[in-house]
Order: C-alpha cells, then structure tokens, then sequence
C-alpha cells in the first residue's frame, strides 16, 4: 500500500505588539515578511486562516523585524503614512490575492463599499465574493479591510470586532455613523 505523502509543516515566527486596542499577533516568515496579523483574543480564528492558506503551520515565538514593530508603531501613535512600509506575503487563490491587493490600496482615511471595491477590480457582480475574501485576510490593518463598510456608510463585519473597526476608522479620521 503507497502512503500519501504530505507537506512538511511551514515555520513561521510569532511576535506580540501592545497597541491601544489590544495585543496584535505578528506572524512573520524567515525572510521578515508580514503573514498574519491580528489579535490576541482572536488566536484561534488567525491559526485557523493560516492552516487554511499554507496547511501545517508551525508558529514559534520570535521577534518581528524592528522596522515592522517601528512601523506599526508609528501608525497606532498617529502617523497613518507607515503601513505601506510593511513588507507582506500571503497565500490565496488569485481572486483573493486581486482583493488583497485593492486593499492595501484604500488610503488612511477613506473607506470604500464592497461594492465599489468589486467595482474596482473590475468585477462588479463579485460583491458577496468580494466580502468572503475580505473576511478571509489574514493580515489585519496592514492590509486594511476594516476599511470596507456597506453601501449605506454602515460598519458591517470585522474579524477583530466592530469596536475595533471603530477605533481603527476614527483613528484614522473617518467620521463615523453610529446605528440609530
């Protein structure tokens, strides 16, 4: 009987960063790229995105690339220009990976609909997919995904909690709209 051979596990480094809304999860590769980020109440939920997008994943405490941690650092004191700084590196299927991208181009201090980003990477019927694959992103406020809201300007979803989502908009100077 042939046995299935199977994919080594794939090392990463993890590293905790104190911000004013919580402990952010730093996963990094060997090279000091950016993996996954995001929080600490939120584990189970991260470790459960990188098993999706590289299978085995072993994670071993190791500090983050100084620049990163500076970087980061920089944003949650109030400079908003650092986070296109941060080297990343993610796994996913190319539609994903088209959605990603387009996050990482909404700049601090905008917000876009999932339809208006579906829009943008020229599939405009893609709004649903566009919101899983939104939901999907490892790499919380690198790639800014709590800078998608609903069509009406409502905050919709966020992987790290809406209370998060609020603080990361209003940080960044966004006014937002509270439910009646």
């Amino acid at each position: 009987m042939a046995s299935r051979s199977t994919k080594p596990p794939v090392s990463f480094g993890l590293d905790r960063l104190t911000t004013p809304i919580g402990t952010a999860l730093l996963v990094t590769d060997a090279e000091g790229a950016l993996r996954a980020l995001d929080w600490e109440d939120y584990e189970h939920r991260m470790r459960e995105l990188l098993r999706l997008h590289y299978g085995v994943v072993e994670l071993s405490d190791q500090a983050a690339p100084a620049a990163m941690r500076t970087a980061l650092s920089g944003y949650f004191e109030g400079d908003l220009g650092q986070l296109p700084g941060i080297a990343w590196r993610i796994a996913g299927t190319p539609f994903q990976q088209k959605v990603w991208t387009a996050l990482a181009q909404i700049p601090a201090g905008t917000t876009m609909s999932y339809g208006a980003l579906a829009a943008k990477i020229e599939m405009p019927k893609a709004i649903r997919a566009v919101g899983h694959a939104n939901g999907s992103n490892p790499i919380s406020v690198v790639l800014p995904c709590h800078r998608l809201i609903g069509a009406d300007g409502s905050l919709v979803k966020y992987g790290g909690g809406l209370e998060r989502k609020r603080w990361l908009l209003r940080h960044e100077g966004v006014e937002v709209r509270e439910p009646l």
